[in-house]
């Protein structure tokens, strides 16, 4: 692969893992901050999310830290797989039985963060992140 191939991807790798990790932070941030945990808590008491006292702030803190992470390109692969799990149990157990749109309720927004954060998982960060620094030093030792 080229030198500009490899450029564009990790280009592109960045815009999504910026784009995914912002969405992700702004979500956890609207947990704290507006509906609050003890909120955030009643919310997946209501949809039947299990152990929801548990679930709240585990949820609230991945999508708050990790969005961060991914912004900075630390712990991609990691995160990004906590994310997709993240969004296959919003589906299973809250969206999915709304049908596909968001409008309805439905499933179509979560799928793609999770997609989008599995794809993450699968590729890495692309050379302009945190990842990227520490892998280069393995790499300079070894």
């Amino acid at each position: 692969m080229t030198q500009r191939n490899n450029s564009s991807i990790s280009l592109g790798l960045l815009i999504l893992r910026v784009v995914l990790g912002v969405t992700f932070f702004m979500h956890g941030w609207q947990k704290l901050n507006e509906w609050t945990l003890a909120g955030t808590t009643e919310s997946f008491t209501q949809m039947g999310v299990p152990a929801p006292e548990l679930m709240a702030p585990v949820i609230m803190w991945l999508e708050l830290i990790g969005g961060v992470l991914l912004i900075i390109g630390a712990a991609t692969r990691i995160v990004g797989i906590l994310f997709a799990l993240d969004m296959l149990g919003a589906i299973a157990l809250v969206h999915g039985s709304a049908g596909f749109f968001v409008a309805n309720g439905g499933f179509e927004f979560v799928l793609l963060l999770g997609a989008c954060a599995l794809a993450l998982a699968l590729t890495g960060p692309g050379a302009y992140a945190v990842d990227a620094l520490f892998g280069r030093r393995k790499a300079v030792r070894a």
